[in-house]
């Protein structure tokens, strides 16, 4: 696997936009925990703010993102600054997550003026843990009798996961660890379900469950 380190990345960057370039951000685990700047761990996500999103703008972007991705990261989000400006309302949790976990590697700060509203994230919240329990049980019934699928859909299912039980905390107006084992720790004290086991499909399930009913709740007791 090639190497390239966040900083390399974002000299390129620099270097291939210009002016173009509004903000690159570093965000999620590798930002949040010791050592994102090693460039040794896999799978760092970036977000790329550019004044807009047009053909010449990928074509610029295609020698440094290329590099990027042969090291085995994903390709960054993309988005105009105007659009990033106009989607908080659109995409609460993900604005609160990206800026309680990020690290600016290029161009300016873009949180000024970014306001998130709580019932954005509370209905936002809603919506993608029914979404998800919904299809989590779909995926249940098909393949209860196969341990190793259900261990591949808890997988797959697992990083989201862990971003609602962020946005959950920050609802309640707790703390949110830095790290998964703490996080879950925490948010199951606050919701009620087990912290250990949550490789286990019953498990897993269960939480899941737990934590929509607890935002339900959240809805029924707002003043």
């Amino acid at each position: 696997m090639a190497r390239i380190t966040v900083e390399a990345f974002a000299t390129q960057m620099s270097g291939a936009l210009g002016t173009r370039l509004v903000s690159l951000l570093l965000y999620g685990s590798a930002a949040r925990e010791q050592g994102a700047g090693s460039g040794e761990q896999g799978g760092m996500n970036t977000l790329l703010i550019v004044d807009r999103a047009d053909p010449a703008l990928f074509a610029a972007l295609a020698g440094p993102v290329r590099a990027w991705i042969a090291a085995d990261h994903p390709p960054p989000l993309v988005l105009a600054e105007r659009e990033w400006r106009d989607s908080a309302d659109a995409f609460p949790i993900e604005y609160e997550d990206i800026r309680d976990g990020h690290r600016l590697l290029a161009g300016r700060d873009p949180w000024h003026g970014i306001r998130v509203q709580r019932e954005h994230v509370r209905r936002q919240l809603e919506h993608e843990l029914m979404g998800k329990l919904v299809h989590l049980r779909q995926a249940y019934a098909a393949e209860w009798n196969n341990g190793k699928r259900l261990s591949e859909v808890i997988a797959g299912t697992r990083a989201g996961f862990l971003t609602m039980l962020r946005a959950v905390l920050r609802l309640a107006g707790r703390p949110v660890p830095p790290t998964p084992e703490a996080l879950v720790r925490e948010a199951a004290s606050v919701i009620g379900f087990s912290a250990e086991g949550l490789t286990e499909p019953a498990a897993y399930l269960d939480a899941v469950t737990r934590t929509a009913e607890y935002v339900n709740r959240m809805e029924r007791n707002a003043p």
